[in-house]
């Protein structure tokens, strides 16, 4: 007797990315509202389950999707207008066309554009730290997106006109507004830092995360210059100030964590706080490059991240997993450090993990959520696949997805967006350009 589904992905080299890493080739997965059902041989799943949309993976790789563990979404406004500079002078030309620019609608058409790149890419789960975490929240909702986001704080007036005050009130709102519609969805505050924050404003974020049992996400450790900064406002080390303020804790993911010296990662570990490593962002504004093997053997929890497109060029997960595969094999001339399947764990089940979703997501087993992607690996630049971690890990890019499945609903089909109109976000975009250019000249 056969069962019903509603979504069979078939006829593909399936890599689980389970405890064991299953590989199963010729494979299939089956889809019940929006989980997993079966994972196994093509011919058998077949068999067993009648459904009503099949997508063929004929030559593909089936595989989780990507979380990316630490983004800015709709930063992808100001792609391009603050490169080749420190993290410091980005940070300065970055908050002052944000505090004047930006709005619900722009951040409406900047989070469509990036999650229609994300969804392209593979990416399927995002942590975003961004103004406007309601508007983004309504745009992932109604594209099928998997977002986590929550109130961000900085000693500087957001976008809105609130002070620090006024923007703790509207963040207690939230949560409570949050608590009250889903009371098993995760909560999130993001403190943006310590050095955009004082001892004190940290304290009070912190109470406030307490109360609702929030997740944490803060930057931390980026740059030489931010050490300096942390150092002239709180005469201590970033991470030490965090402690102190008690933001770290297994609940919470650090962004960045490149300036770390052994103390600070025997702090990571000792906390349980989990690191969101940025290998693409920390180089184009040469932070530095963080010290994951040594994060690795302590024990740390650590997912892979874009940062925002103004800092890194795009929101391309394959680019961050490939980079933090290759990158600290060159940093200690053993090609060992970081291998391929240890690359591509970060990127799914271990990036879901780190964001507290590792029991639905991350990987292809029946009872958990069906978010997956479907590559094409039947091309030049990844044949003959002899192993699909090396295949994903130094081949694969965001151009090799063909199908994006999201808690079961396919909203990439044949590299075609289903939920959002592409042409029609991309003339938003340039018409948010054309308008900002045009008050520039008027100023």
């Amino acid at each position: 007797m056969t069962e019903h589904a509603d979504l069979l992905v078939t006829g593909g080299t399936v890599l689980t990315v389970d405890g064991p890493g299953t590989i199963v080739a010729d494979g299939a997965v089956a889809v019940r509202d929006g989980e997993i059902v079966a994972v196994g041989p093509a011919d058998t799943v077949a068999r067993g389950y009648e459904a009503a949309e099949t997508l063929d993976a004929g030559g593909c790789l089936v595989m989780p999707g990507l979380v990316n563990a630490h983004t800015h979404l709709a930063m992808n406004l100001f792609r391009g207008e603050a490169d080749d500079v420190s993290l410091e002078r980005f940070l300065r030309q970055l908050l002052r066309a944000e505090l004047v620019q930006l709005d619900a609608e722009a951040v409406t058409v900047g989070v469509t554009a990036a999650l229609a790149e994300c969804l392209r890419g593979g990416t399927t789960t995002a942590l975003d730290m961004y103004w406007y975490p309601e508007t983004a929240t309504e745009v992932a909702e109604r594209v099928g997106f998997r977002l986590l986001n929550g109130p961000s704080f900085m000693d500087v007036i957001d976008p809105e006109g609130r002070d620090f005050d006024r923007r703790m009130e509207w963040a207690e709102d939230l949560l409570a507004r949050r608590r009250a519609e889903d009371p098993t969805a995760p909560a999130w505050v993001m403190p943006h830092s310590a050095y955009m924050l004082s001892r004190g404003q940290l304290e009070r974020i912190m109470d406030l995360a307490r109360r609702y049992d929030a997740w944490v996400h803060v930057h931390a450790a980026e740059s030489p210059g931010e050490d300096d900064a942390v150092r002239a406002r709180h005469d201590d080390r970033p991470l030490a100030v965090l402690e102190a303020a008690g933001v770290l804790g297994p609940r919470t993911v650090v962004a960045h964590a490149v300036q770390l010296d052994a103390a600070d990662v025997a702090l990571l570990a000792a906390t349980g706080t989990a690191v969101a490593h940025c290998p693409v962002s920390n180089l184009h504004l040469g932070c530095g490059i963080a010290p994951l093997p040594e994060l690795l053997r302590a024990g740390v929890a650590v997912g892979l991240g874009t940062d925002g497109a103004a800092s890194a060029g795009a929101l391309d997960g394959f680019a961050g997993l490939r980079l933090a595969a290759l990158l600290h094999k060159g940093v200690t001339r053993d090609p060992r450090t970081v291998g391929a399947e240890r690359a591509v764990r970060m990127a799914t089940a271990d990036g879901a993990a780190v964001l507290g979703l590792g029991h639905l997501i991350g990987s292809l087993t029946p009872g958990r959520r069906a978010d997956l992607i479907v590559c094409d690996i039947d091309r030049p630049h990844v044949a003959p696949n002899t192993d699909p971690w090396s295949v994903v890990a130094y081949g694969l890019t965001a151009a090799d997805v063909r199908h994006t499945v999201v808690d079961g609903r396919v909203l990439l089909r044949d590299r075609v967006l289903t939920t959002i109109d592409e042409r029609a976000v991309l003339d938003e975009m340039a018409d948010l350009r054309r308008r900002r250019t045009a008050g520039e000249g008027d100023a």
